[in-house]
């Protein structure tokens, strides 16, 4: 299993994106929130709002993922994947049902193994 925690400009983006990955079967759940975002940009601080969005699904899936994202926003942005240790078991039955394993695996098999 994978988590992509996302940033983005605003939640229609999110939505959208979301749509897209779930439809596909590229992900079995999304959550998107908004935040506020301090950075440095151009020597600068800056603080702006931003929706962070969640992205649930089995390893193998960053570059579709990245695909989608692209196709919807055209500004820099953060795309992080993060592999849980540990997940409960009714939850990863869901996304196996859901998500079909992808055919070309990206990454590391989580710690237990399980997808």
């Amino acid at each position: 299993m994978r988590i992509y925690y996302v940033t983005l400009n605003t939640a229609d983006e999110a939505r959208q994106i979301s749509r897209v990955l779930l439809e596909k079967q590229f992900a079995v759940c999304t959550n998107w929130f908004p935040i506020t975002c301090a950075y440095r940009w151009e020597g600068k601080t800056a603080e702006e709002a931003e929706t962070v969005l969640v992205i649930k699904t089995q390893s193998g899936y960053r570059s579709t993922i990245e695909q989608v994202i692209r196709e919807h926003i055209n500004y820099t942005n953060f795309i992080a994947e993060i592999a849980p240790e540990f997940v409960n078991e009714g939850y990863l039955k869901w996304l196996n049902t859901e998500v079909p394993v992808a055919a070309n695996r990206e990454g590391c098999q989580p710690a237990n193994s399980k997808q």
